[in-house]
């Protein structure tokens, strides 16, 4: 299969969960169960079509870092165990690690907490020719900030800015920062993996009941999940007022992980596979030092 065959393939299999104009969204429309239509016996198919998927995603990386004009940026926000490392790690498995990096953030150390919010994301924007993902984001300050107030005021903001439109700000100045990027180059894709409390409960007990996987668990986990109706809310507004035709949004279900990984695989396909990218043409001259350098190493004894 060509490759533009594969990248409308993957268009077409995306587009349900893309979210570009959020001011009708409500994530009670997308169910965190659905698969597509497809089903459990379909689960080979469908890892098939993320194989194919991968490997389209590392000849696409292979034009972006050779063209050197365009960077990405992937966004990945979740409630805890919805899946993010493990997308991260099946869809991107088969990039080259000199074209990809991957930030990870937590908790905002001192030294970040004394500069504006999106400064510690800043540092790591990617450059020209490579993809850059960032598992969570300077989203988590209209998240985790917004749904424990007590985070804002560690921000040590002045008094006179903390009113009541703070969300609605810093909503704007993310879709500012988004435009801004944009035009520089930045094409930005962002994904909420949508798990269900049910599932959210069942990947715990598997940790908590699995000694291999005792390490994922916190308790903190726990303390999270009893905010989830919180969260749920924030996370809808969030969808809501930052999801544009430049950034959009993907709300991906996440119950079925090997649905969701073929989702996100397919989302990104669609997102490059219009940058229209393309291997530099070689001029006259350079095919001439070729042409040269190749009759020399023909000849060396």
């Amino acid at each position: 299969m060509k490759l533009n065959e594969r990248i409308r393939k993957a268009h077409r299999f995306s587009k349900p969960y893309r979210i570009e104009d959020g001011k009708r969204f409500r994530l009670a429309d997308i169910d965190p169960e659905d698969t597509g239509g497809l089903k459990s016996e379909d689960k080979p198919r469908a890892q098939e079509a993320l194989q194919a998927g991968i490997e389209t995603l590392a000849e696409l990386q292979d034009r972006l870092y050779a063209q050197d004009r365009w960077a990405v940026l992937l966004v990945f926000q979740a409630m805890d165990a919805a899946g993010k490392d493990g997308v991260i790690k099946h869809v991107m498995s088969g990039i080259n690690p000199q074209g990809c990096q991957v930030a990870s953030f937590k908790a905002p150390s001192a030294e970040e907490l004394d500069h504006d919010y999106l400064w510690r994301c800043q540092k790591f924007l990617p450059e020209r020719g490579r993809i850059g993902i960032f598992n969570r984001s300077y989203y988590e300050e209209v998240l985790v900030v917004r749904v424990h107030p007590e985070f804002l005021q560690a921000q040590k903001l002045p008094a006179s800015l903390l009113g009541k439109k703070i969300w609605d700000q810093r909503y704007e100045d993310i879709r500012n920062f988004e435009r801004y990027l944009g035009r520089n180059g930045v094409l930005i894709r962002k994904f909420f993996l949508h798990v269900s409390r049910q599932e959210q409960k069942r990947r715990f007990l598997e940790r908590l009941e699995n000694p291999a996987k005792n390490w994922k668990f916190s308790s903190a986990d726990l303390k999270e999940r009893a905010c989830w109706g919180r969260y749920r809310e924030a996370y809808e507004e969030m969808i809501r007022a930052t999801a544009t035709r430049e950034a959009p949004w993907y709300v991906v279900p996440a119950d079925n992980k090997w649905f969701t990984r073929v989702v996100v695989a397919a989302a990104i396909i669609d997102a490059m596979g219009a940058l229209d990218l393309k291997y530099p043409e070689v001029g006259k001259e350079q095919r001439a030092g070729l042409a040269a350098a190749q009759k020399a190493l023909r000849e060396e004894k």
